[in-house]
């Protein structure tokens, strides 16, 4: 793709046409400066088929932001849309129209507010991550660029957010760059690095983000070498000749067990004699636990016990918590100490966690929320009606708050309106999004904390409180998990987390329900 063919795929005609047609209705009506709200929220957690999240991690939003700085119509892409024709043949879109766009450029998202949930802390279903308030044009233009940037990352920061706890805090590696969605895999790496991997494959991502990039090497290394009539312990010794203190081998290739092994171990005691310590074998193939089980007895044997033993092949984290159970099960039978091996594996991840495997795509939504009056001042909130309860939107201005019980875990996130400030309430009334029977009474005495969850983003063309680094997004995520209760981490059937609603905001709910069904009579 040329460069300026690029600049126009990615830049501001990142979008669906329709944000563009309604636009041009709301400019041709007199409301595109009209200031709007749109809430974005994903409707259920990721659904793995044989197994569920009971939590989501944010993250993308950093991208985001860079993204709207750079996007502007250009003249380009202001003759792109001057050629677009309607089904009759007529330019879809007015000169007019066109000369607004192309005179709020450069800096078309300027006029935007966000306010954002920060990325790396655990969310949940129905709470707004993302608030979006400016001129109604300029918001609906964003819509396909914000779903697009943030529910890939949060939905692959989450899976990696469940390796990280199956793996027990061990390392994990991300592998997927060759399974991923193009370019996209390098959204997927930066996600999974925040849900919790430590390193990923991918050198251009891991030297943006100021990572070193990890990997071994490819079974075609030692295919190499016994094409041309040599050996695996030939290409093991060729290896570890250019990097002797990086010296990890992929052992399965011919026969783990009584080939790839028993090589890696003559090559690790010539690097010992040589003053060199090995770092490790990785096993791609086979039933990985019994494999961990008995490499884990050679290398012990032969005076290795704290060598990494690396393992690889769609991994997620179902596999790696039977993995570890496996292995707790069988290793006394064979000698190997099972806490010890299990210490020491390392977890090479790909496939299955950058296409989020199981669950494609997270079912996040950008709905209006609330319309500012005629006279420039109030909020008027929007209601959207739907057929099942649980998928009608909360409506107007809106602010979120995270109650922790006595214990400091995460009892429930709770949706308020923005004039309502729950640390001045006694009593806290929490009402279910959707059934009017499920109540609950808390006394704020009794909580250990109350916290609100968005922070300012973008204000103004400036992007706001969102310059974290890897570790710090990590460390978010770390500490939200921990206050999870044990139910709610659940690889399977996991407990549901309460996301509730004030009472006032439930009654105001209700009532438009009510005011819409009645004038659609």
């Amino acid at each position: 793709m040329k460069e300026s063919d690029r600049r126009t795929a990615e830049g501001i005609l990142y979008t669906d046409e329709y944000q563009l047609t309604m636009a041009q209705m709301y400019f041709r009506a007199g409301l595109h400066e009209r200031r709007a709200q749109f809430d974005h929220f994903f409707r259920s957690y990721p659904d793995y088929d044989s197994h569920k999240a009971g939590y989501c991690v944010n993250a993308g939003l950093e991208w985001l932001l860079d993204w709207m700085g750079d996007a502007s119509f250009r003249d380009e892409d202001i003759e792109y849309l001057r050629q677009t024709k309607g089904r009759t043949g007529n330019p879809l879109f007015a000169e007019d129209f066109l000369a607004w766009l192309k005179s709020s450029s450069p800096g078309f998202f300027t006029p935007l507010t966000i306010r954002a949930i920060p990325e790396g802390r655990v969310v949940h279903p129905n709470t707004p991550i993302t608030v979006v308030e400016g001129p109604l044009a300029v918001a609906q233009i964003l819509e396909t660029s914000l779903l697009s940037h943030l529910n890939y990352q949060t939905l692959v920061a989450t899976k990696a957010a469940r390796i990280h706890d199956s793996a027990r805090g061990n390392m994990v590696m991300e592998f997927g760059l060759r399974r991923g969605q193009e370019k996209g895999a390098n959204a997927g790496a930066r996600a999974a690095l925040i849900g919790g991997v430590n390193y990923t494959s991918n050198v251009g991502i891991s030297h943006v983000l100021g990572l070193p990039p990890k990997g071994t090497h490819a079974h075609s290394m030692v295919q190499v070498f016994m094409s041309l009539g040599m050996s695996e312990l030939v290409a093991f010794r060729a290896f570890a000749d250019v990097y002797p203190d990086d010296c990890t081998f992929l052992v399965d290739t011919i026969d783990t067990l009584r080939s790839g092994v028993p090589n890696a171990i003559k090559v690790f005691e010539e690097l010992r004699r040589k003053g060199h310590e090995p770092v490790g074998i990785r096993m791609d193939s086979g039933d990985l636990a019994y494999l961990s089980i008995r490499a884990a007895r050679m290398l012990d044997d032969a005076g290795f016990p704290n060598t990494s033993i690396v393992l690889s092949n769609d991994l997620d984290e179902l596999v790696i918590w039977q993995i570890i159970t496996q292995i707790s099960e069988e290793a006394e039978r064979y000698g190997v100490d099972a806490d010890h091996l299990i210490a020491r594996l390392v977890y090479g991840v790909g496939t299955r966690l950058i296409t989020s495997w199981g669950e494609p795509a997270l079912g996040g939504v950008y709905k209006l929320v609330a319309v500012q009056d005629d006279s420039h001042t109030a909020w008027r909130p929007a209601i959207k009606i739907s057929e099942s309860s649980e998928k009608t939107p909360n409506p107007g201005s809106k602010n979120v708050w995270r109650l922790y019980d006595q214990r400091c875990k995460a009892t429930a996130d709770l949706i308020c309106l923005s004039d309502e400030d729950l640390r001045s309430m006694p009593k806290i009334t929490l009402r279910h999004p959707s059934d009017h029977t499920k109540v609950r009474v808390l006394d704020s005495q009794e909580l250990c904390d109350i916290e609100p969850l968005l922070v300012d983003a973008y204000k103004d063309g400036v992007v706001l409180n969102n310059h974290a680094s890897i570790d710090d997004m990590r460390a978010r995520r770390q500490a939200d998990v921990e206050r999870l209760d044990a139910g709610v981490k659940r690889l399977v059937n996991p407990h549901i987390y309460h996301v509730s609603l004030t009472e006032n905001l439930w009654n105001l709910k209700q009532e438009l329900i009510q005011s819409a069904m009645q004038s659609s009579r």
